[in-house]
């Protein structure tokens, strides 16, 4: 965690690539291939919010995202076809990654807590990405239509309550200047969101409002993970445009 000192904060839980030291003996994917379905340069984009969030360690390690009983994969048809383990999961292992992810999960009602009685209000950006090149580096792209540049997962929020600040964030990244274009951006139609925006949307209904933002990997080469840098900076950038509106609102809250 990296703190400031205002209501917006940008996290990124799946930025991390980490392992603990028992994890590593057992796990069966190469680094690569931990990093294809892992959300890198993610922890980039956080540097718009006010406080930043950013994991640590690998979603194959603990997947923040997910419920808990769904966190640790154990089976190829939890992680994309992916066999994870060289051998069955051992019990202990399983206990640290729930035990980590507990420990995040308390660290978050910590510090959400502490914002609300600070600001009243807050609103979490929940930075992930996405991949769209499935059918391999040489293969053809998702289908564009089913797969927008920039998805808003929005579907554990109360549109009554918070309704304003979404559609203003939105309103904001829909034209915002990206390289002299404008992104496509839409809502719900890849995502919804996951755990960790419904985790919040659900425990601070009236204070916090969690948008998951779920970034399809346009800004990188999602099998080599090399990352185009100018397209990332840009990224940043129009988060960072999203920001004044998003307090604005939050103000006229109070």
């Amino acid at each position: 965690m990296i703190p400031g000192n205002g209501p917006v904060i940008a996290a990124a839980i799946h930025d991390g690539h980490d392992l603990r030291d028992e994890v590593k003996e057992i796990i069966s994917l190469t680094e690569n291939e931990r990093l294809r379905e892992e959300d890198p340069f993610t922890g980039v984009m956080t540097k718009a919010g006010d406080m930043q969030i950013i994991g640590l360690r690998s979603r194959f390690e603990i997947d923040l995202n997910r419920p808990r009983e769904k966190a640790v994969y154990l089976n190829p048809e939890d992680s994309w076809g992916l066999k994870v383990w060289k051998k069955e999961l051992p019990d202990l292992i399983k206990q640290t990654s729930l035990d980590e992810y507990d420990a995040f999960y308390n660290e978050m009602f910590r510090i959400f807590s502490e914002l609300k009685n600070k600001f009243k209000h807050f609103v979490v950006l929940d930075i992930h990405s996405y991949n769209h090149m499935r059918e391999g580096p040489e293969g053809k792209a998702a289908d564009p239509l089913a797969n927008p540049e920039v998805n808003i997962g929005t579907g554990t929020i109360d549109q009554n309550y918070w309704g304003s600040i979404v559609k203003g964030f939105m309103d904001d990244l829909k034209k915002a200047d990206f390289l002299g274009r404008t992104l496509d951006v839409r809502e719900n139609v890849k995502f919804r969101g996951g755990n960790f925006s419904r985790w919040i949307n659900e425990t601070f209904p009236l204070s916090g409002c969690a948008i998951a933002i779920e970034f399809k990997k346009f800004f990188m080469d999602e099998w080599t993970g090399i990352p185009d840098k100018v397209q990332l900076e840009a990224i940043q950038k129009i988060l960072e445009s999203t920001i004044p509106c998003i307090r604005q609102k939050l103000n006229m809250m109070k």
